[in-house]
């Protein structure tokens, strides 16, 4: 099978000016003393992939890892410094917002620009444009500049006149990230549909569940270079594992930091000296998955002899929301008394939290619970993941069962 898309040794250098003269003054400073060379800026180095026609292909990275610096040269926004792009078919793109169409212009006016940059007649941009409005849902507002189009506005209509002009090749760069659920939902079937029918589609999206689900294969960009080339399932488990090892040591660096802060407070009779999270084999991990067994324990030193203490945890989504809050008094754990080190801990058989990223306090208080002896608030990070979880909306996963009946059976 022929490639739709392929770069060959493609690299990209911009140049960065720090200091641009904005003064009259500052450009004749600037002739007496030329100023020194801009700094170069590599977005992206040596890459090289090829995507075959009718695949779907996925690139993920964080950000400026130069995925949009790759759209671009598809779609020959820009030209390669080194190396060479070839692509074979019509392309449509939808990169980011503001681009495509002119502000002063109606929505109308701009379908009718979009199709002839694309070579279509406006005949044959008429015969599409009722199926492009009813589509965008934009009746209402497709005389209306394009300047006072709202994001979701104008996603609508720049996919529905994308994917209205048959392109061989679509390439889409976040187009899911706006619009509301019902919009994106279409979007989806649309995308599906482009692939059904052997259509070329480059797909750019930080959601993960979405490229494993539709694309064939992937690339990962990672400041500008190839990390790795392959099978979507691949080339994503490969991607999260260096993710995961950079939350291990971004969370190291934040513990360090936040125990020399204020959010630990208490009398230190009983010291909390380690919290940790635990899977099924006890290792310590850093990232826990939803639906999982999950340990999470707190290593405490009591310095004397403490009668009926009592633990607690707290977790909060990063949004600043309190999930849960259990202690050892309410679950009718009795600790008659602790002196030196020990360790309590709390066994989750499956973890209800969906995919995110929450902060986890910890505590440990007298009988009364007005007491502290110490006090972690949300001293501990920890991300979660679901791939392939049924449900993937909200914080928590409710483990509900769907049943399906129809009338008079």
């Amino acid at each position: 099978m022929s490639a739709a898309i392929e770069f060959e040794d493609v690299s990209k250098r911009f140049l960065l000016q720090r200091d641009r003269p904005v003064t009259i003054q500052e450009r004749l400073a600037g002739w007496l003393h030329p100023a020194k060379a801009a700094d170069e800026f590599w977005a992206l180095r040596n890459v090289s992939f090829s995507i075959a026609r009718g695949e779907s292909f996925g690139l993920i990275g964080h950000n400026g890892a130069g995925k949009s610096t790759a759209l671009k040269l598809m779609t020959r926004i820009l030209e390669p410094t080194a190396g060479r792009v070839r692509l074979r078919g019509r392309v449509a793109a939808l990169l980011e917002l503001g681009s495509g169409f002119h502000p002063e212009l109606s929505g109308r006016d701009n379908v009718f620009l979009y199709g002839s940059l694309m070579g279509l007649s406006r005949r044959d941009m008429a015969a599409r444009l009722e199926e492009i409005v009813a589509f965008a849902d934009m009746a209402d507002f497709l005389d209306l500049q394009v300047k006072y189009y709202s994001s979701g506005m104008y996603t609508r209509l720049a996919f529905a006149v994308a994917t209205a002009v048959d392109p061989d090749i679509l390439i889409t760069d976040e187009v899911l990230a706006v619009g509301d659920e019902a919009f994106q939902r279409k979007c989806m079937d649309r995308i599906l549909t482009f692939r059904h029918a052997g259509k070329t589609i480059v797909f750019v999206s930080h959601a993960l569940d979405t490229v494993r689900t539709l694309c064939d294969h992937a690339v990962w960009l990672d400041r500008g270079v190839v990390r790795a080339l392959g099978s979507t399932g691949e080339v994503i488990d490969a991607y999260l594992a260096e993710v995961n090892r950079r939350e291990r040591e971004a969370l190291a660096r934040h513990e360090m930091l936040a125990l020399e802060s204020n959010r630990r407070f208490g009398t230190r009779e009983v010291e909390i000296t380690g919290v940790e999270l635990l899977d099924t084999d006890g290792v310590a991990r850093a990232v826990a998955h939803t639906g999982a067994p999950l340990t999470i324990r707190i290593r405490y030193h009591a310095w004397q002899n403490v009668p009926r203490p009592v633990f607690g945890l707290a977790i909060h989504h990063e949004s600043g929301i309190l999930l849960a809050g259990p202690n050892t008094l309410f679950a009718g754990l009795d600790i008659p008394a602790v002196q030196g080190g020990g360790t309590v801990e709390m066994r989750i058989p499956a973890l209800p939290l969906l995919a995110g990223r929450y902060l986890l306090s910890a505590a440990v208080y007298d009988e009364t619970m007005l007491h502290a002896y110490d006090h972690h608030d949300r001293l501990y990070r920890f991300t979660v993941q679901n791939e392939g979880g049924r449900e993937r909306f909200g914080a928590v996963t409710l483990g509900g069962v769907w049943s399906w009946r129809a009338a008079g059976a």
